[in-house]
């Protein structure tokens, strides 16, 4: 019996060896499919960007019979390129800096405070993260009127924080929450005020989660259109994303002007995630672990 009872289990063990490899290569094929279908598209965009127009015509989904850097030249040049990339770096640089300095201080007491004038205060913030931009866009236009700020970077910028500063809020309170208080109150006991162990103990703690922050201001501020086009004027003061959208017609859809104009726009954004994958990585699993 027990050497009957013992074929039994190493064949169901075989079977279930065998079941799991086989779900594994599925799995393996599935996740090919998906990666092929993501790269498609940015295949088909790098393709078309390098080839000459005419072959575009003839052929659009065929293969390079000849590659040419004249598409991607033609459209560095009409988005005015260099100072495009030059005024989302510092429009994105402006907002990166106000959104975490504001966001970490307005959520330290938000978090540390056990107030209903802070639950409520958290909760208006929250609210801000479902209010769309464009539901802003008129009184937003006259209120930077107003001030002096139309067409300015500042005015930009400004709007920006104001719209980033409930996620902001809403990351690092969550965050804060879960730190113990003990370092805090040693340092109080040494004699240390608010500001000092704000920016010395707990500022230094935000740091994986100050990346995702970033990551995501870039994408929200990089990939915008609404904002630059209404806000700024003429290609010299327009962003990457709105200097290749203008150079879209209406009613001629020029594939080799289009797709470098998206390359040309795309690319410092990957460069940016792939620098920063890892401490995103980082800042999402010290998230849970906390």
């Amino acid at each position: 019996m027990s050497a009957i009872s013992t074929g039994k289990s190493l064949v169901l063990n075989k079977v279930v060896t065998n079941r799991n490899v086989i779900m594994r290569r599925i799995g393996d094929v599935l996740l090919g499919i998906v990666l092929v279908l993501m790269l498609a598209p940015f295949a088909f965009a790098v393709l078309t960007a390098i080839r000459p127009a005419a072959d575009v015509a003839n052929d659009p989904l065929g293969l390079p019979t000849r590659i040419t850097a004249e598409n991607v030249a033609t459209a560095f040049a009409q988005m005015n390129y260099a100072q495009s990339l030059w005024n989302t770096v510092l429009i994105l640089f402006g907002t990166s800096v106000l959104t975490i300095t504001l966001g970490s201080m307005a959520s330290y007491p938000l978090s540390r405070i056990g107030k209903r004038w802070t639950r409520l205060t958290y909760q208006l913030f929250i609210i801000g993260t479902s209010v769309p931009i464009w539901v802003l866009i008129a009184p937003l236009y006259l209120f930077m009127r107003d001030l002096g700020l139309l067409g300015s970077f500042a005015g930009v910028i400004l709007i920006y924080t104001a719209g980033l500063l409930p996620v902001a809020i809403f990351f690092y309170t969550s965050f804060i929450r879960q730190v113990p208080t003990e370092l805090e109150e040693a340092a109080s006991i040494d004699g240390a005020g608010s500001l000092r162990i704000f920016f010395l103990i707990v500022f230094p703690l935000l740091g994986p989660m100050t990346v995702t922050l970033i990551t995501y201001i870039a994408l929200s501020v990089w990939n915008d259109l609404i904002v630059p086009i209404i806000f700024l004027q003429g290609i010299q003061n327009g962003t990457i994303m709105s200097n290749a959208y203008a150079l879209l017609n209406p009613l001629v859809v020029q594939p080799t002007t289009l797709f470098p104009a998206i390359l040309l726009g795309v690319i410092p954004l990957i460069v940016l995630f792939a620098v920063l994958q890892r401490y995103v990585i980082a800042g999402l699993t010290s998230g849970a672990i906390k």
